[in-house]
């Protein structure tokens, strides 16, 4: 009996067992995993900037703070602030999933895998200078120009949690970011023969959108950030690097902020 073949009444009866994806059911796949993930926290963020800007005051004088505390009691926080980090990779489970029922394995295709750790870890350090140094500086000219809310990294209570939980947030911030609009994204764009120009440009501009409740100035730097990022993925196929740049931007930002003096951050 052929495969794909079960028993009938009548006898044998052949069933397609697979069937090549639409376009259709490719783009309608890619925006629901947007929708519950990053396209989400887009259009929050855009609802978010424009209640900073019709706040009294304007931008400049509103405050965007990450990480901040769920509940006065210390235990109860953590649960929350575990269970926060744990959930929100679940759109990357989602993606990762999707991608695995094609052929080959979506760790590959991805390039999210330890079969280069050590190069992946160079090159994560070498995008994470790239980026940070001149992200502070355009962080700065934008605080100055009030283009941006005033940024709180890190809200949490000083507790023995704090630095632990920042890092996990951290790491998550990086793979659920990265694994998304970067490598997912890429992916299911490319497979729907959408131009290298446009797919860089949607997930830059994905990027930059769902930090817009921290300001314009968060937006463009953001945007960047994606433009560079794409183009390094497009080039090696690999997300893991991306992940490892972001993850070392955030944690310096979140446990920089809630370990060093609060004066040193005053120009944010």
């Amino acid at each position: 009996m052929p495969a794909g073949a079960v028993i009938g009444h009548s006898g044998a009866v052949t069933v397609e067992l697979t069937r090549p994806v639409s376009h259709r059911v490719l783009g309608t796949e890619t925006l629901l995993v947007l929708g519950l993930s990053l396209g989400q926290s887009a259009v929050y963020a855009m609802v978010s900037l424009t209640a900073k800007l019709t706040a009294e005051g304007g931008l400049s004088r509103q405050t965007a703070a990450l990480n901040t505390s769920a509940s006065p009691r210390p235990y109860l926080d953590l649960t929350y602030q575990v269970l926060g980090i744990v959930f929100a990779l679940v759109p990357v489970l989602l993606a990762v999933h999707l991608l695995n029922r094609e052929p080959g394995d979506a760790g590959r295709t991805l390039g999210l895998d330890a079969r280069q750790p050590g190069l992946d870890v160079a090159r994560g350090a070498g995008l994470a200078a790239l980026i940070g140094l001149p992200g502070l500086a355009l962080f700065w000219a934008a605080a100055q120009l009030g283009l941006n809310a005033t940024l709180v990294p890190a809200a949490l209570p000083e507790l023995w949690w704090t630095v632990p939980v920042l890092i996990l947030a951290a790491v998550q911030n990086a793979v659920l970011e990265e694994v998304i609009v970067v490598g997912y994204l890429t992916t299911r764009l490319r497979q729907l023969q959408w131009r290298l120009g446009a797919v860089i440009a949607t997930s830059a501009l994905i990027r930059g959108s769902y930090h817009l409740y921290q300001g314009f100035g968060a937006f463009v730097g953001n945007a960047v950030m994606g433009v560079i990022f794409s183009l390094f993925f497009l080039r090696t196929r690999r997300v893991m690097p991306l992940v490892v740049a972001h993850t070392l931007l955030d944690v310096v930002a979140f446990v920089g902020y809630s370990l060093l003096p609060r004066e040193w951050f005053d120009w944010l």
